[in-house]
């Protein structure tokens, strides 16, 4: 049979055929799309979530309050004065002296109102050594952390003056200062960092510049667009900043790894002696269909976090979808066009000491996963007990999950000396560096029964023993509004702290607040916050995971028309996920193997990161199934026997998985080296579930079980058959002619 003579079918062989057939229209649009997206994003501009859409329930409501009141809560400072010793208190004249002299410092910036005496506000702790200078910062809050540094040289140098007595700063300016100039370009480094790491990788991968260069392009390009589409959508739906950070990590993940599953295609069938047009029709054919399944796998899994009713949550979900989508769509229409004008320029750049050895067909195989593979389809019940038996054993102590939203110290340690005052300050005033804050709403704020209700309010918080107080209380007149800052006992002990938050909205606030008649008095601040994402997310858990798994089974059983595949796919997907929150828990939580990532004394997971991890995780992972199956597939129905397709498939994909793993796992892993344990326990629990899942699961697992399956592998009862079929596009006539077989009815080796 001629190259010339096959022909291919489908929705990704069409659109590739159409691409190598109008090379430069193909390259032109693609072009012009990703520039009016760009166009388009810059001059719509981004909306962002706004405080009062991040979360429902009380912590939505009191953000509701404030935000129709048009109060804007300036940024809070506190100043620490400390005896170092047991001899100094705070009624001593050196300790007063040095109260005035903070008093006076802060207000001799010029940045700072409100200044606050301890004497005057009771900001005194029980030993009496140690009391609290408050004050606001002037302007908007969310940049006084660019105005805060005139403000802490003067807190210095008072500090100076009084060497008996710690005088230390902390509130959000200064957090937010401390953090930029520690870890501000931190994460920025990260992102910036992916791309050349993708890049070597690659390198070594293709040996070859050019054909290195095109995955890279593919997903730098598509992220462009992407963002400008987020600009245009978040008119819509408001995105956010870390929608933007992960949609980046999604976006070269997906786009390297879809281009470098169709290239690595091309190039085979080109070394398999096809000419250039038939090698690109045949890879349009099978890894492009492949790209297709996993690129609308990926989406529906994505999709599964707009259904958390989390508006951060939703802005990553609909970003990482929208990412894949322009992925997927520049993967089957403008690679072929940017491979049939390189032909073999692809090749060009060669790296000399990475010279690619021409071995025809079987130059892809892989003699590691050969060795591998021998073994484990000799003993599939073996490999199967020791493979799902170690998942699961490293899956076990995800039983014991904890998860919490991250105190001050938790994700930084105790690296910084702000952190060591905010340890110092929850000590001496456990609760008083983030204080629950009740935002009352009247019709009228002074009327006297409010007044009464407020003042009954401060006396019970501490009478409960939810507070040890000083219990504040700051009206805004015009507005009918008053804030009520509450310490709660517990201070950055998270559970102890929610105990006591339910006791303020139980028994506290019914008792007092909750009798006025017209009176809103939502309970918010940190420890709420936590507590209301904790509880929304619990709600949105079942219905996300059903969601996903239900989509991603309808989507493999028609894209291979097999309920073996698709039961399979979704239990080995399952068993990846587990491993990746096992490996978590026993770093972060128990800490075994902690001071290797640096991440000792967390003792939980962030409450955001396990639903975050099985959506992304669930869809990552369908990419390498998705591709090996689709192989091991294309195989079978080329003629080939249930074993010697697996071994094809699994053997034959195995550099290209190795590779796009590699990639993956590194710059996952870069994220695993950040200062903030939230992005280090992300980065951790990506990288090892890829790892995870493109070696156990799919060196040893998928193969071995498909091999105890045999030909049951693709059962379809006879009451499916109905189902579209999505697999024509592996039909044999598409791809090549059914395998010859030898005098005694076995395949000839194609």
């Amino acid at each position: 049979m001629g190259n010339g003579d096959i022909r291919v079918r489908g929705l990704a062989a069409r659109a590739g055929g159409w691409s190598a057939r109008h090379r430069w229209a193909a390259v032109g649009i693609w072009v012009l799309f990703v520039v009016l997206a760009m166009g388009l994003g810059s001059v719509a501009g981004r909306v962002d979530v706004k405080d009062s859409d991040q979360l429902k329930g009380e912590t939505h409501t009191a953000a509701r309050i404030i935000e129709d009141a048009g109060i804007d809560e300036p940024a809070s400072e506190t100043v620490l004065i400390q005896a170092k010793g047991s001899g100094l208190k705070a009624t001593d004249a050196e300790f007063r002296d040095a109260v005035g002299a903070v008093v006076r410092a802060v207000e001799g910036t010029g940045r700072v109102t409100d200044v606050t005496s301890p004497y005057d506000t009771k900001t005194i702790s029980e030993d009496g050594r140690s009391a609290l200078v408050q004050f606001d910062v002037r302007g908007e809050p969310d940049t006084a952390g660019e105005r805060i540094e005139p403000v802490l040289k003067a807190v210095e140098g008072v500090q100076q003056d009084h060497a008996a007595l710690r005088i230390e700063e902390i509130g959000g300016a200064s957090i937010m200062k401390t953090f930029d100039d520690a870890f501000g370009d931190d994460f920025k480094k990260a992102e910036y960092s992916a791309v050349p790491v993708a890049l070597g990788i690659l390198l070594i991968a293709f040996g070859a510049l050019v054909a290195a260069l095109l995955p890279v392009a593919l997903a730098v390009t598509a992220i462009m667009a992407t963002m400008g589409l987020m600009g245009v959508v978040s008119h819509v739906m408001p995105m956010s900043d870390t929608a933007n950070s992960v949609m980046l990590l999604v976006g070269l993940a997906v786009g390297v790894d879809y281009c470098l599953f169709y290239l690595r295609r091309e190039r085979e069938e080109r070394e398999a002696g096809r000419d250039a047009q038939t090698a690109l029709r045949i890879a349009a054919a099978t890894s492009g269909r492949a790209i297709v399944v996993s690129g609308v796998t990926v989406c529906v899994a994505m999709a599964g976090m707009l259904f958390t009713g989390l508006a951060e949550f939703e802005a990553m979900g609909l970003a990482s979808l929208m990412v894949v989508a322009v992925a997927m769509v520049g993967s089957v229409t403008v690679l072929p066009a940017l491979l049939s004008l390189l032909g073999e320029r692809v090749e060009k750049g060669r790296i000399p000491f990475l010279r690619r050895r021409k071995r025809g067909r079987d130059s892809q195989d892989s003699r590691f996963w050969t060795a591998v593979l021998r073994r484990v389809l000799a003993k599939p019940v073996i490999a199967v007990v020791v493979a799902a038996g170690t998942l699961l054993a490293i899956t076990a102590p995800a039983l014991g999950m904890k998860t919490q939203q991250f105190t001050l110290d938790q994700e930084f340690g105790d690296s910084l000396p702000i952190v060591q005052t905010y340890d110092r300050l929850n000590d001496a005033f456990p609760g008083g560096s983030e204080p629950a804050e009740v935002i009352v709403k009247a019709d009228d704020i002074n009327a006297p029964e409010v007044k009464s209700a407020l003042a009954d309010f401060r006396e019970r918080a501490i009478s409960s023993g939810a507070s040890r107080g000083p219990v504040e209380i700051k009206l805004h007149d015009a507005q009918n509004v008053a804030f009520v800052y509450v310490p709660l006992v517990g201070g950055s002990d998270q559970d102890q702290a929610g105990v006591s938050l339910d006791k303020l909205r139980d028994e506290v606030r019914p008792a007092t607040l909750g009798k006025v008649d017209g009176v809103e008095a939502p309970i918010t601040g940190q420890v709420a916050g936590s507590k209301d994402f904790n509880d929304q997310l619990a709600g949105a858990v079942v219905p996300v995971f059903a969601f996903v798994v239900l989509f991603a089974f309808a989507l493999m059983l028609l894209s291979f028309r097999s309920l073996t595949i698709a039961i399979t796919s979704i239990v080995l997907n399952l068993l990846s996920v587990g491993a990746a929150y096992g490996i978590l828990v026993a770093v972060f939580q128990h800490g075994w193997g902690a001071s290797l990532v640096g991440a000792e004394g967390v003792g939980a997971i962030i409450t955001w990161l396990p639903l975050f991890l099985f959506v992304i995780l669930f869809g990552l992972s369908m990419d390498y199934h998705v591709f090996v199956v689709s192989r091991i597939r294309e195989a079978r129905f080329r003629g080939l026997p249930t074993t010697d397709a697996i071994r094809h498939g699994v053997v034959t994909t195995a550099g290209v998985v190795t590779s796009a793993a590699v990639i993956m796992v590194a710059v996952f892993a870069i994220f695993g080296t950040l200062s903030m344990q939230s992005m280090k326990q992300m980065g951790v629990g990506l990288a090892a579930a890829v790892l995870i899942d493109a070696t156990i699961i799919r060196g040893v697992l998928l193969p071995a079980v498909m091999a105890l399956l045999g030909e049951r592998n693709w059962y379809l009862p006879k009451w499916l058959h109905r189902l579209p079929d999505l697999t024509h596009d592996e039909a044999p006539q598409a791809i090549a002619r059914p395998a010859a077989r030898d005098d005694e009815g076995e395949p000839v080796k194609v």
